[in-house]
C-alpha cells in the first residue's frame, strides 16, 4: 500500500521490516525501537503498518491539531486517529494525552516520536542512497540559513544544482534556535549558521565564510564625510538593528558590551531589507554586514562605514547532524561547498 507524505515528507512504501532487515536503521535507538525482542510480540501481523504511524504521529506533533494533520497526510481524520489508538495499543502505552482538543504527547508518547523522527529520517536517507546507486543523486535538501546569511544561499545552492540536476532543494530562513532545532528533530538536513558565537552541539560543521560589520547611514547626513565610526561611537546612535531572537543582533549586542556600552534601538526588525531601508531615513542608521551590501549593493543615498574598535569578525557556515549513516545529500553538499574566499565571487565596492 502506497503512504502519501504527511507535509515535507516523502513518499512512503517500504515496510518497517523490510527497513530493519536492509541494515537502514544503523542507529542504535531506532534498533531498539524495531527489535524482535521489544516490538515483535505486540506488532504481529501489523508489522507493515509501523511506518505509516509513525508518519501520522509526527504529523499530529508538528501540527498538534487531528484535523490539520489529517489533512497533511491526505486522510481522513477517523483513518488518522485509529492509526495512533492502533500504535498506543500494539505498544501497550499512552501516547497522547486525552481530552476534547489535542492536549499534547504523554512522557512515553514524547519518546516514541523521538524513535519515530530518527527511523523515519534514517528510512529517507536509505531511500536517497539507494536512488542515488540506480540513478545518480536525487532527491530533496531542507536547509535552514540566517536572514543575514541568505544572500549567500545562491554561492551554496547554484554549484550544488548544477551538479546533481536531479536533486531538489527547500531553503527557509530560520533563526540559528530554529536551525539548531530542525536539525535534532530531522526537520532540516542543513544549516547556514554562525559557528562561534553560540555553542552548536550534535553537528558537523564547514565554514563558508566571515561575517564583519559596516554602519549604514544617509550619504547626506552628520556621518557623511566620515570614512570609519568606532562601536562607542555608533552606540550613541538612532539605530534601527534586527530583534533580540536572532543572533546577529546578539552578537551586536555583544560587541557594544564589549566596548562598554549598551545601545537601545529605536527600530527593530526581523528584515533584514528592513535594515537597509531605514538607513535611508533622515536621523537612523543601521548595522549590517558588509557581505549583504557586496551582493545586494549600498542602497540609494546612504553609505558605508567601517566598524573599528573591534574589527569584529563571526564565522557563518554549514552544519549537518552529526549521526551515522551521514544522508548523502548533506553530505554531498557539505563537501563540495567552497568557502566565500576561494570561489571567488563578483562583489560590489561598498566603501566610496
Amino acid at each position: 500500500m502506497q503512504i502519501k507524505p504527511c507535509g515535507p515528507r516523502r513518499d512512503w512504501t517500504l515496510p518497517a521490516l523490510a527497513l530493519a532487515k536492509s541494515g537502514g536503521y544503523r542507529n542504535a535507538h531506532a534498533q531498539e525501537i524495531l527489535a524482535e525482542e521489544t516490538l515483535a510480540p505486540r506488532l504481529g501481523q501489523n508489522r507493515r503498518m509501523i511506518i505509516r504511524q509513525l508518519v501520522y504521529l509526527d504529523a499530529l506533533a508538528r501540527e498538534k491539531h487531528f484535523r490539520r494533520a489529517a489533512e497533511a497526510c491526505h486522510v481522513s481524520q477517523p483513518t488518522l486517529s485509529a492509526a495512533i489508538a492502533q500504535l498506543e495499543e500494539e505498544l501497550g502505552i499512552l501516547i497522547v494525552e486525552r481530552g476534547r482538543r489535542f492536549q499534547g504527547l504523554t512522557k512515553e508518547g514524547e519518546v516514541v516520536l523521538a524513535h519515530a523522527r530518527r527511523i523515519l529520517a534514517e528510512a529517507d536517507q536509505m531511500k536517497d542512497a539507494i536512488a542515488e546507486l540506480r540513478e545518480g543523486v536525487s532527491g530533496r535538501i531542507r536547509l535552514g540559513a540566517v536572514p543575514t546569511a541568505l544572500p549567500m544561499i545562491a554561492h551554496i545552492t547554484a554549484p550544488f544544482s548544477t551538479r546533481y540536476p536531479g536533486a531538489a532543494l527547500t531553503v527557509l530562513s530560520l533563526t540559528s534556535t530554529e536551525i539548531q532545532n530542525g536539525i535534532d528533530n530531522f526537520e532540516l538536513d542543513v544549516g547556514l549558521t554562525y559557528l562561534d558565537n553560540e555553542p552548536l552541539e550534535r553537528v558537523v560543521s564547514k565554514p563558508i565564510y566571515q561575517e564583519s560589520y559596516v554602519l549604514l547611514t544617509r550619504e547626506d547626513g552628520p556621518l557623511g564625510g566620515r570614512e570609519t565610526i568606532s562601536w562607542a561611537e555608533a552606540a550613541a546612535l538612532k539605530l534601527c538593528l534586527l530583534t533580540s531572537d536572532m543572533q546577529n543582533r546578539r552578537i551586536i549586542d555583544g560587541i557594544f558590551r564589549s566596548v562598554g556600552h549598551a545601545p537601545k534601538p529605536a527600530i527593530e526588525t526581523n528584515s533584514i531589507f528592513n535594515l537597509c531601508s531605514h538607513a535611508g531615513i533622515q536621523g537612523v542608521s543601521s548595522i549590517v554586514s558588509i557581505q549583504l551590501l557586496e551582493f545586494f549593493g549600498v542602497p540609494l543615498g546612504t553609505k558605508a562605514l567601517p566598524l573599528t574598535a573591534p574589527d569584529a569578525k563571526r564565522t557563518i557556515g554549514l552544519i549537518m547532524a552529526d549521526r551515522q549513516p551521514a544522508a548523502p545529500l548533506a553530505r554531498n553538499l557539505l563537501m563540495m561547498s567552497d568557502t566565500v574566499a576561494d570561489a571567488a565571487l563578483p562583489r560590489r565596492p561598498i566603501v566610496k
